[in-house]
């Protein structure tokens, strides 16, 4: 178990959130005609995996740790969301702003909270649904409703949010049992074959530029996994937890400067709902941990 240290562990969630901000603006990047002609999501998924993975494989190699026999059902489970929830993002945020996206995929943690009653036997009381309403309401925002229509990239990202969600379920049951080296090589292995079966009839050829691109999309992925796995071993999840929600400040500051995007009034609005609606899942999941 790592020492107890507050203040690193929050410098390595920031510096984990800056970098899964990256990731989104390189998806962006990729998925117009920012870098060239634009690739399609399912070829930037299969680069996210494969290059985490040969630096996952990597520090595997030099940290030779001990596996125990892992649960490949859990194990296919979790790759399989993965992969379904990232390709959903990353479509989604070709389409609309990142600070849009980002902001939807912190209602993460509010799906896993809904899928542990049916799934973990959890129990809900009021503090945590009003937490679900305050975040899907600014979800409900974000999508734009009007005149009957929506914003569907946003839907998309909801979706992605969703499944995420599940996803950190099969995390919950697998952190308790494998070591997180283990479970994050296991994981890309597998999104990775995922990937690599579905990749081939969108493949083209990327330019210079873009497999620049593609290689620090999933290095910046799996260092940002690595340096939020070290972050919340190293303090009260209720206490790092809020500082992984700088993602959204760093995805509206790279949408500004790189798309000259600037947040409107519906944004900023959304955002602060969900933002306060994560926040108060945060809080009292804090509380009940101490109690």
């Amino acid at each position: 178990m790592p020492k107890q240290a507050p203040l690193l562990a929050a410098s390595l969630i920031i510096a984990a959130s800056i970098l899964i901000a990256a990731t989104t603006l390189l998806a962006k990047s990729l998925g117009t005609d920012a870098l060239g002609e634009n690739l399609h999501p399912l070829q930037i998924t299969h680069s996210r995996f494969l290059f985490a993975w040969l630096g996952i494989l990597a520090a595997t190699a030099i940290m030779r740790p001990r596996f125990t026999r892992p649960n490949w059902g859990w194990h296919g489970a979790r790759s399989a969301c993965g992969f379904t929830g990232v390709s959903l993002m990353f479509t989604a945020v070709i389409y609309i702003p990142l600070a849009d996206a980002t902001a939807i995929s912190f209602l993460n943690p509010v799906f896993a909270m809904l899928l542990a009653i049916p799934l973990l036997g959890e129990r809900i009381g009021r503090w945590r649904i009003l937490a679900t309403l305050l975040a899907f309401a600014g979800a409900l925002i974000l999508t734009r409703p009007g005149q009957g229509t929506v914003e569907p990239a946003a839907l998309l990202a909801l979706a992605a949010a969703a499944v995420m969600g599940l996803e950190l379920i099969f995390i919950k049951k697998l952190s308790g049992a494998e070591r997180p080296l283990q479970i994050l090589l296991l994981n890309n292995t597998i999104g990775l074959t995922i990937a690599s079966s579905l990749v081939w009839p969108f493949f083209q050829w990327p330019n210079g530029d873009q497999w620049v691109a593609l290689i620090a999309l999933g290095l910046c992925m799996a260092a940002a996994q690595a340096l939020f796995v070290n972050g919340m071993a190293r303090a009260d999840a209720s206490f790092v937890g809020p500082f992984s929600y700088s993602t959204l400040i760093f995805a509206a500051i790279y949408d500004m400067f790189i798309f000259d995007v600037v947040p409107d009034a519906v944004s900023l609005i959304g955002a602060a709902t969900i933002m306060a609606g994560a926040i108060l899942l945060a809080w009292r999941e804090g509380v009940r941990r101490q109690q």
